[in-house]
């Protein structure tokens, strides 16, 4: 029996214990089996929000949601391994889903921001080391299993409804490796070849984002795109450049006098510099998009764990505005960082608030159930001892 079907029941007319605990037990289960790959976004998303809240001095605020995100991760990790494990055909086809294949790119990403908020908060940076080489090998697996998949796939989408703004989370997930490389200076390298790791991740980020960004923007151009299309992954558009600036950013800072990211500093800070300018560009076009979207075309908001892929964007454009800040010297654009932290803050509270109504919802509608079911079974009792 379905939510509807309860509410509708008259007074005094409720299902025994054990059937509403087999409805609560099939929509859980239910709810797992459909547990969008994507979902680490939310990790991601608190992840660099805290992160900016630290760096501009709201250290009470970015432990509290560090506390949320350690919750988040590895509630996110125990749902996934019983998906893999339960669901094992589910799990195993969106590995070669155009729609939802890329999704699974959040954890590594996911696993990096959480990296480098236990080096900055805490500065333990053995621990850091850790979720680093996770990071590394999920990233590993993840990047060669989903594109090969994909590649060899037999039945495949046309352009127009198999690629998305979610396929560039696998620019995130790659400059994730290099911006917490970065901070933590992995110790099983020399400096210059460390330096070189680094750097190549950095560069192929951008190159992905190049190949995967032309097949949007083609995408958006000439084909027809209704309202339904602009999910919120779009926001990784603008993401992808935020985090990529970043990475560059740290590059920059760490290995400044180390080869061979010595010999190319100028073209580090004017390659990156182009990148924060193109996470800028997107930002006033997101913003029209969405007004189009919920403005003149009234497609209702509600929640969907997709929604984090826009929340994270801008945090990362806030944290990434304030680095570049740093390495170009010019103090001013921290201004717009602090704008953009306020920014991310409130679309990660309102995102947040919507996540958490509908189970909450759940409960209390489980409960009052399960209370007025055994209130009615109690007064029958006393009515027929």
């Amino acid at each position: 029996m379905n939510d509807a079907a309860y509410s509708k029941l008259p007074i005094g007319c409720f299902p025994r214990e054990n059937s509403l605990s087999a409805w609560a037990s099939a929509k859980l289960a239910k709810r797992v089996e459909e547990l969008h790959p994507a979902y680490f976004a939310l990790v991601m998303a608190t992840g660099i929000v805290s992160t900016g809240c630290y760096l501009f001095k709201l250290k009470d605020l970015a432990f509290i949601l560090f506390a949320v995100n350690i919750l988040a991760y590895f509630s996110l990790c125990l749902l996934y391994a019983i998906r893999a494990i339960v669901f094992q055909s589910r799990f195993t086809e969106d590995w070669s889903s155009h729609k939802r294949a890329f999704g699974f790119f959040t954890v590594i990403a996911a696993t990096n921001v959480l990296g480098t908020q236990i080096n900055l908060l805490f500065h333990n940076w053995q621990l850091a080391e850790v979720l680093f080489w996770i990071g590394l090998v999920l990233w590993l697996v993840t990047t060669y299993g989903i594109f090969v998949l994909l590649i060899v796939k037999k039945d495949k989408p046309s352009i127009e409804t198999g690629i998305n703004g979610g396929w560039l989370v696998s620019v995130v997930a790659t400059e994730s490796i290099c911006v917490l490389g970065c901070q933590i200076n992995p110790h099983f390298l020399t400096g210059d070849v460390l330096a070189l790791f680094n750097l190549s991740f950095w560069l192929f980020g951008g190159m992905l984002y190049i190949w995967l960004i032309s097949l949007i923007v083609y995408r958006y151009m000439f084909f027809s795109f209704e309202p339904t299309d602009l999910i919120p992954p779009y926001w990784i558009n603008m993401g992808a450049m935020a985090i990529t600036t970043l990475a560059g950013c740290e590059l920059g800072k760490t290995f400044e006098a180390v080869e061979p990211v010595c010999q190319i500093m100028p073209f580090v800070k004017g390659l990156t510099t182009m990148y924060w300018a193109t996470a800028s560009w997107w930002i006033p076009m997101l913003f029209a998009l969405g007004v189009w979207r919920h403005g003149v075309k009234r497609l209702k908001f509600s929640y969907d764990p997709l929604y984090w892929g826009l929340v994270f964007p801008l945090g990362m454009y806030s944290v990434c505005t304030l680095k570049l800040s740093i390495l170009l010297n010019i103090p001013v654009l921290s201004n717009l960082a602090r704008v953009f932290i306020v920014i991310g803050l409130i679309a990660w509270l309102v995102t947040f608030l919507s996540m958490a109504k509908r189970p909450l919802f759940a409960c209390l509608f489980f409960v009052s159930t399960a209370w007025r079911s055994s209130q009615h079974q109690y007064n029958q009792k006393k009515e027929n001892p």
